[in-house]
């Protein structure tokens, strides 16, 4: 027999008699978790017109997602998020971003996201819409959520939007600037 039929009959042998690591799946990771921020990131970007733009994080931010296994539909996710701690790598834009022009860190202490509904796309995406809160303004956002990987007690999500600073008033410096913050985040959470 062929040293390459060999290694097909030893892989097949593996793969009966192993068991299968285990399928990443919404409805398999049901629970309470605490996300972890040492281990996430929450990432925004802002186009401008001739330029490169505003690329940044959140440092400081915490939250609980709760998935339920019998109905994806009825999961909650909160979050809240530290304005204060927004980094650029450029001071002078962190401290304009941090001024009353922009988040006003010195009256306002966080940005809030509270789900409001959940809509599975697949076993392992979904759709979130709630409630976000900043400066003082509420506006529905819309999230999409993909489950990238999951073990017995933590999960990773990668999520992406599109939220408009109009909404909360921090419209500032557009049209140069876009009105849309396009946020891409990876949020790890371990089981409560």
């Amino acid at each position: 027999m062929p040293v390459r039929n060999l290694s097909a009959v030893a892989l097949l042998c593996l793969a009966l008699t192993c068991p299968a690591a285990a399928a990443v799946d919404l409805a398999g990771a049901a629970g309470q978790y605490r996300i972890d921020p040492g281990a996430s990131r929450i990432g925004f970007a802002i186009d401008q017109i001739a330029g490169r733009g505003i690329a940044g994080v959140f440092a400081n931010f915490s939250g609980t997602i709760r998935i339920d296994g019998q109905q994806v539909g009825r999961s909650e996710v909160d979050i809240d998020v530290a304005p204060a701690s927004v980094s650029t790598g450029q001071q002078r834009v962190d401290d304009f971003l941090r001024s009353n022009a922009v988040f006003d860190v010195a009256h306002e202490k966080d940005i809030s996201f509270r789900s409001t509904s959940v809509k599975a796309l697949s076993d392992t995406s979904a759709t979130v819409i709630g409630h976000m809160t900043a400066r003082g303004k509420t506006g529905n956002e819309t999230f999409t959520v993909q489950l990238d990987s999951q073990s017995k007690n933590r999960i990773t999500f990668r999520i992406t939007g599109k939220v408009l600073r109009s909404r909360y008033g921090m419209d500032v410096g557009t049209p140069i600037y876009s009105n849309v913050v396009d946020f891409e985040m990876r949020l790890t959470a371990t089981r409560q």
